[in-house]
């Protein structure tokens, strides 16, 4: 679904970018360009961006290579 009509920007687009490391909107606005024309996507956007960052795990550490050197 199209989230920023100014710059045709989707949910997906946005989700790809918290993939590829994103996480604040002021990234987003960078890299996409999200809410910097109207700025009536603003919040859907964050709604968005805060839902998978959420819902995506990060790798902090191979704990099993610890182990195993141990």
């Amino acid at each position: 679904m199209i989230v920023c009509v100014c710059n045709n920007i989707s949910d997906r687009e946005i989700r790809q970018a918290v993939d590829l490391g994103l996480s604040s909107m002021a990234e987003l606005r960078e890299t996409l360009g999200v809410a910097t024309c109207c700025g009536k996507c603003e919040g859907y956007a964050e709604e968005v961006l805060n839902a998978h960052v959420e819902s995506t795990t990060r790798i902090t550490e191979l704990s099993f290579r610890a182990t195993q050197a141990a």
